[in-house]
């Protein structure tokens, strides 16, 4: 069977199942009695060792295995989940995890058998006194024994229960005058199995091949839809021995047990071979419905249509990335040309003619909705990027022999997918970064008066265009000497710069390539490795980051990201003849200024609104153009916003709201943080956007 085409489904699915087993895990270490938590546990490797088997990941399938062995135990009561136990998963998922990732990368889950792990694995379980000894598959070897002890106990039989009518007493009949035998089955599936549908389903199919399924009990519409208990029966109709039928049946895993005996049966006479033939038209016999046609069966079904469709579940569906980028760049060229449109329209002089006017209207709804639509599919929660950090804390917590615990909020906040693929790094390193730097050890935090057990904070939010991530701890904070002490070993600053540079310039050394204040390089930092990461790789999704700190409370790193890369609603303005943009999420408020409200604070412009002062930053000025505004002329000013930063912007005039596409100028023009791109405006100029925050 080629399975390659299930791969990414596989790898997908399996991501799932260890990221809800990580979780589960972190949840029994803190309450190692929660049954739901345990049952959890069990169902996450259970599902993983199936979906390794079914595609020939054998070790990965051994390893779920055994998992799954000690934690059947668990759920038993026989053994109690304790830190030894805990630590034994935890290096197990870490296995699975590169078995993962090797499958990824090659296609192959990779030579390492984790003999260690088996090991402890069944070291947990020998403490039951044996049991452990056949780690195969003990629940089927023992559900095989009980299946002989209880062979003839009658009350198991579920089989005499079912009420035949006559046309399946004909048939069966007529089977007998073939020299058929008639059978009673009742199955009985593990509790332990998760799967009970797919398991009946696969005892259908082992049937099927030797004969022909009468009567179900339940019916096979409601074995597909789960609605049985762990047993069900059927009448059965085969050439083969009693024998014969039951190893085909105990040939499928996670059977308990299964009873069977011959039927007695009246040979059907001449006349009501007829009847049977007339009743095969129709038809009458049954077996699973849906389940054997789904199989290929030939076998006759049986339906019921007193019961309703069967609801829709399935309402997803899986879609590349690169797709949606397509359809990104199609909606983008869409708003240009819907943009050149009402720029003719307006050139033209004919928006005043509704027969024109009312469609371009239209098409400027359409193409809005079009765009927040495909905005909508592309957003993700950053839930995905930050659900793998509690556990890497508690790694961490191990390796540096440091008390920690993590506390997030907000994980439901909705990024675009490009983001959130690239934001996993930044926050790695800054977690890591206050793990190691950030908090001190138990003793020094007890003589600080402090608890013992220091805290990390990732607390997610939306603040109008943007999604800010603020990263937190309350430990030592940053030693702002300390880290111009190093930048002067370094002969990044001199003595006297250091003398004269202010706390936050000092903190900025920090983002500088390969600086660390760390004293000695282990393996989570030193190497200078982190920050300087954080700040590229945040700068070239458009955000930032901004760094509070006091020292012997602790630090908190703020990034700040555009909720889209690609479209945005902007303000136009014209600054010396030119034509600019700046994104309508950062604005507050417009306002006109008249040229005596401007004041002067350490010789720059200010003025005082409602209370606030306000700086003002001059457009002309930034861009060295000239303005066509004279010194007596009252001033435009748009009001922005960043964090709780406020800016006034002077430009020359406002040309109203418009939706605008955003494109890089590339990496040959990056070099000016003012302007963060460039767009395509409607009569094929280019304006220029306007970074407000790189402003601020």
């Amino acid at each position: 069977m080629d399975v390659s085409q299930y791969l990414e489904i596989f790898l997908d699915e399996t991501k799932e199942h260890l990221q809800s087993l990580s979780d589960q895990l972190m949840s029994l270490e803190q309450d190692p009695e929660n049954m739901d938590t345990i049952n959890e546990i069990f169902r996450a490797a259970h599902t993983l060792k199936g979906m390794a088997g079914t595609m020939g990941y054998k070790r990965m399938q051994t390893l779920t295995h055994d998992m799954e062995n000690v934690f059947s135990e668990v759920r038993n009561g026989t053994i109690k989940a304790d830190g030894n136990m805990i630590d034994v998963l935890f290096q197990c998922l870490d296995a699975l995890e590169e078995y993962t990732e090797n499958i990824q990368n090659t296609s192959d889950e990779g030579t390492n058998d984790n003999e260690h792990l088996i090991k402890a694995l069944n070291q947990i379980l020998s403490s039951l006194g044996g049991k452990a000894e056949t780690p195969a598959s003990p629940a089927k070897a023992e559900s095989k024994e009980a299946s002989a002890a209880e062979e003839n106990d009658a009350s198991k039989e579920k089989w005499r229960d079912i009420k035949l009518d006559d046309t399946e007493k004909l048939v069966m009949g007529e089977a007998v005058n073939q020299g058929k035998n008639v059978m009673g089955i009742t199955v009985y599936i593990q509790e332990s199995c998760i799967l009970k549908a797919a398991r009946a389903f696969l005892v259908y199919k082992a049937l099927e091949e030797l004969g022909e399924t009468i009567v179900s009990s339940p019916s096979a519409q409601d074995i597909e839809d789960e609605k049985f208990e762990f047993d069900f029966s059927v009448v059965f109709i085969t050439e083969s021995d009693t024998e014969t039928v039951k190893k085909a049946v105990m040939n499928v895993s996670e059977i308990e047990s299964c009873y069977i005996s011959l039927m007695e049966v009246e040979a059907g006479a001449g006349g009501e071979r007829k009847a049977v033939q007339e009743t095969e038209e129709k038809p009458a016999a049954a077996s699973a419905t849906a389940l054997a046609a789904s199989s290929g069966g030939n076998a006759p079904a049986k339906t019921d249509k007193t019961k309703n469709a069967k609801p829709v579940v399935n309402r997803t569906v899986r879609v590349d990335i690169e797709k949606l980028d397509v359809l990104m760049n199609l909606v983008s060229e869409l708003i240009i040309a819907k943009n050149s449109l009402v720029s003719a329209a307006n050139t033209e002089g004919i928006t005043a003619n509704s027969a024109v006017n009312e469609p371009i209207e239209y098409l400027e709804s359409v193409t809005t909705n079009l765009h927040e639509s495909v905005m909508k599919v592309r957003m993700v929660p950053i839930e995905t990027v930050v659900q793998k950090f509690p556990k890497m804390i508690r790694d961490l917590s191990k390796k540096l022999d440091k008390k920690m615990q993590l506390f997030m909020s907000g994980e439901e906040t909705e990024l675009d997918r490009t983001v959130v693929d690239e934001i996993g790094d930044p926050l790695m390193h800054l977690l890591r970064n206050s793990a190691d730097h950030g908090l001190e050890s138990a003793e020094v935090r007890l003589e600080r008066g402090k608890p013992e057990v220091g805290s990390i904070y990732l607390d997610a939010y939306q603040d109008g265009n943007n999604v800010v991530i603020e990263v937190r701890d309350d430990g030592n904070g940053i030693d702002v000497e300390a880290v111009k002490a190093k930048a002067i070993e370094r002969g990044t600053i001199t003595p006297d710069q250091a003398e004269n540079m202010s706390d936050k310039d000092a903190i900025g050394l920090l983002f500088l390539p390969s600086f660390s204040t760390a004293k000695k390089v282990s393996d989570v930092s030193g190497r200078g490795v982190g920050l300087d990461v954080v700040k590229s790789k945040i700068e070239s999704l458009s955000g930032e980051v901004e760094v509070k700190t006091k020292l012997g409370e602790g630090s908190t790193f703020i990034i700040r990201l555009p909720l889209t890369l690609a479209i945005i609603q902007a303000l136009m303005v014209e600054v010396g003849g030119e034509k600019y943009a700046i994104s309508l999420g950062s604005i507050q408020t417009i306002e006109d200024i008249s040229p005596d409200e401007i004041k002067f604070v350490q010789n720059e412009e200010v003025i005082n609104l409602r209370g606030d002062v306000i700086p003002l930053i001059r457009l002309n000025e930034v861009l060295d153009i000239a303005s066509t505004k004279g010194p007596d002329d009252n001033l435009v000013v748009a009001i922005v916003k960043k964090g709780d930063q406020l800016g006034g912007l002077v430009v020359d005039e406002l040309m109203g709201q418009q939706e605008i596409v955003i494109k890089s100028l590339g990496k040959y023009i990056n070099k000016s943080k003012v302007i963060s791109g460039a767009t395509i405006l409607g009569d094929g100029e280019i304006a220029l956007i306007i970074d407000a925050n790189a402003l601020l």
